[in-house]
């Protein structure tokens, strides 16, 4: 019973961390045509999120258990946020919020390709790694037909995919180093340590121009929901089902991206995102799916 109530939390945990990680796709783009630079984007969003779980984790008592962790805190900060973030909000600047979202469905891919050489428990085996390379097909597909030929988005689905290869590195560093620590601390000092490194930017760069209301709640939502929410759960996630299962998250939430593309920025994506999305979700399940050797 206890291992069906485990599961069952992880995949309730996965449908959170789906939505959440749907959503960020169509606020960037909102905040972006605001003319808000990447770099402060992603800064605002990061000291937004890392408030909210630093408070969270002072008040569990939950910071002391982070010493002697500085190191991998650092390393992880890099390579989960402090690049991805500002590559996907430049990356938008040139391409759609569902496109964007589709290409992030690669980072299982990089995973798998990672763990060949750090992780063996990762290692899919022929069934699962033919799930990851069906999903791959469907991004090659959608980058052959909907961006080939035009140079910017072309640029900017580079951009996105750069930040993929970051979210496949950064669960497989939380994994080995960090997930038995209190996700709130763990992700919140990841959060500071980022904030403090893209400052400079930030400064450097900020908006020419009070943003609009509408920007100001996008970076809200983004800060508060889809930052300081689902990076909690997405540590949870990444110890309950491993970081080639739970990034396995990146194939569903280009579902949601791109309804709310639709419904919302009224985006039209064409025959190779759809073509493409439909290969991802496919290797979505078999990805998935159970190992052949259990």
């Amino acid at each position: 019973m206890s291992d069906s109530v485990g599961t069952g939390r992880a995949w309730l945990t996965f449908a959170a961390v789906a939505i959440l990680w749907g959503l960020p796709y169509l606020w960037i783009k909102i905040v972006v045509e605001e003319g808000v630079p990447p770099a402060f984007l992603a800064w605002v969003r990061i000291v937004l999120g890392g408030t909210v779980l630093l408070l969270l984790a002072w008040r569990a008592g939950a910071l002391p258990a982070l010493r002697g962790r500085g190191r991998w805190l650092a390393i992880f900060a890099v390579v989960e946020l402090a690049i991805p973030f500002p590559l996907i909000a430049a990356g938008e600047q040139h391409v759609t919020s569902s496109l964007a979202a589709i290409l992030i469905a690669s980072a299982p891919l990089f995973v798998a390709l990672l763990s060949l050489r750090f992780d063996a428990s990762e290692r899919p085996d022929r069934r699962q790694m033919g799930g990851l390379i069906l999903g791959l097909a469907g991004v090659a597909l959608l980058v052959g037909i909907d961006v080939a030929g035009r140079p910017d988005e072309l640029v900017g689905a580079a951009m996105v995919l750069a930040a993929s290869f970051c979210y496949a590195v950064a669960p497989m560093v939380f994994k080995r180093h960090l997930a038995d620590l209190d996700h709130r601390a763990s992700m919140g000092a990841a959060l500071a340590i980022a904030a403090v490194a893209l400052a400079p930017f930030a400064v450097i760069d900020p908006p020419s121009a009070m943003p609009s209301a509408k920007a100001l709640a996008a970076l809200a939502g983004l800060g508060l929901f889809c930052t300081a929410a689902a990076l909690a759960l997405w540590g949870a996630l990444i110890a309950q089902m491993g970081a080639g299962r739970a990034l396995v998250v990146t194939y569903v939430n280009p579902v949601v991206a791109v309804a709310l593309g639709m419904l919302i920025l009224g985006e039209r994506p064409g025959l190779g995102s759809v073509a493409g999305l439909v290969l991802i979700l496919a290797g979505s399940w078999l990805a998935t799916g159970p190992s052949a050797s259990t």
